[in-house]
């Protein structure tokens, strides 16, 4: 152990508990108890592994309450998105228990015998979760990574490490066998570079800032090492003048200052048809000032805290004197990390309003001309993540999409993620998939086995 970290209350600035650091050595610990256990895991027959996760599932659903007011406290979400986030880990994983029973491999035509297919775990998989959304984004890993036969250490970020604790408990009261799926709270300059570094660890799924993930990236490179990266995003909401202007508008809030705008798929850059420019300003302001903003344990609450004083520290530097704030909401006063609501409205596209990932609740909102300058503004970032666009026009839409450089874009709404459809990024938003169909098949090896079943004459048993 390295010693503790206080976890606070962003809505109160109060400790609600102190968690041990897992040092170096448990690390390695933790990942060898991890490789011994694989061979009994591997060994459980699929269909008692799928009735294993869905037990989890149920174990899930049964304290889903108490595992929202647990994220309220440590993250600052709001009650109703908490809610939400739980019941996503529960679908999750009654979706991947379907997977240990359909990962079956191919069988190959060749001539001269027989060739199959196996999908094999690969071995122990370190998933490093980040504190804006702790529960959904750790069960995007852990519930394919277990039903493909692997073991899991989980990393949850320093400042919100509670939920992740609590859901190792109930999958060993489910009967996940404990040093399969183990939660190691702690520093990333130590249990993250060990999941890294350490040869038995055999993918690593991050999910973070960009600058981490190179970082990642380039040590998983140096040991040949797997990894899956969703990491930054400055995502545009596009919306053309024939779009309807008054959902557009009502809507925008949510796409943006969901989590505080804490979201790598948070539509932070809004991008409006010159035409109808000034109209939408109109209709989007009293939709920012009606976001119901306070206490996150509250029904009813829209928006809560940020998650720390130096992350609010961090948001308040990209408006402060002399910042072309449009118009504002409200946010609490008093103890708490709170950030109102933001509308911004930059001179130039190169303003670090518009460039940067500001992680906040801050949305600058720009004219376009037509619809090549539209997909030009959208796709002027180093990310590509995620993005809306707001049209009636179908064959706009279509031309559209096809022409932003994003992994998950949204027609008429704000929607990026479901967990039956793949997740990811294009450039500097990340590497690989996650969820979807496809989501187990990425923790697997594929090994191909070849029998020849020609008959030799002089060979025993060819008769």
């Amino acid at each position: 152990m390295t010693g503790t970290v206080d976890v606070i209350n962003p809505a109160t600035e109060e400790v609600v508990r102190s968690v041990p650091l897992t040092s170096a050595e448990e690390t390695d610990a933790a990942i060898a108890r991890a490789h011994a256990a694989l061979p009994g895991w591997r060994a459980v027959a699929p269909g008692d592994r799928a009735r294993l996760l869905r037990r989890f599932a149920d174990a899930v659903d049964a304290d889903l309450e108490n595992l929202a007011r647990l994220e309220v406290t440590n993250s600052g979400h709001t009650i109703g998105n908490a809610r939400g986030e739980a019941a996503n880990v529960r679908d999750v994983l009654h979706y991947y228990a379907a997977a240990p029973e359909r990962l079956t491999g191919k069988q190959i035509p060749v001539p001269g015998g027989v060739n199959v297919t196996f999908c094999e775990p690969l071995g122990v998989v370190g998933i490093i979760v980040p504190w804006n959304f702790p529960m959904p984004i750790a069960a995007w890993g852990f519930a394919p990574a277990l039903a493909a036969g692997n073991a899991v250490v989980l990393k949850p970020a320093e400042l919100t490490p509670l939920t992740a604790l609590r859901l190792a408990e109930l999958a060993r009261e489910a009967g996940i066998p404990e040093d399969v799926f183990q939660v190691l709270p702690g520093r990333g300059s130590v249990v993250g570079e060990r999941f890294v570094t350490h040869e038995l660890v055999r993918k690593v799924v991050f999910t973070g800032s960009t600058e981490v993930g190179r970082r990642i990236m380039a040590g998983c490179a140096e040991r040949v090492k797997r990894v899956t990266l969703e990491l930054g995003g400055k995502n545009a909401n596009i919306v053309f003048a024939d779009a309807d202007l008054e959902r557009a508008a009502a809507t925008a809030p949510y796409g943006v200052f969901d989590n505080a705008g804490q979201d790598c798929c948070a539509r932070s850059r809004i991008l409006v048809q010159a035409s109808v420019y000034d109209r939408f300003l109109a209709l989007l302001e009293p939709a920012v000032r009606g976001v119901v903003v306070g206490d996150p344990g509250t029904e009813g609450t829209e928006m809560g805290p940020l998650i720390s004083a130096a992350h609010r520290e961090k948001v308040a530097s990209y408006v402060g004197d002399g910042a072309p704030v449009a118009f504002r909401g409200s946010a609490p006063e008093g103890a708490g990390f709170w950030f109102p609501p933001t509308v911004v409205t930059p001179a130039s596209p190169d303003d670090p309003l518009v460039t940067e990932e500001i992680f906040g609740p801050v949305v600058a909102v720009l004219p376009f001309a037509d619809e090549a300058e539209a997909v030009a503004m959208a796709n002027d970032t180093e990310y590509g993540l995620s993005g809306s666009i707001w049209t009636r026009d179908v064959g706009r839409a279509m031309r559209v999409t096809r022409g932003v450089e994003a992994g998950n874009l949204s027609v008429n709404s704000h929607s990026s993620v479901r967990y039956w459809t793949p997740f990811g990024g294009f450039k500097q938003s990340g590497l690989g998939r996650e969820l979807g169909p496809d989501a187990a098949e990425s923790f697997t090896e594929t090994k191909n086995v070849f029998i020849d079943t020609t008959e030799h004459p002089h060979g025993e048993g060819n008769q």
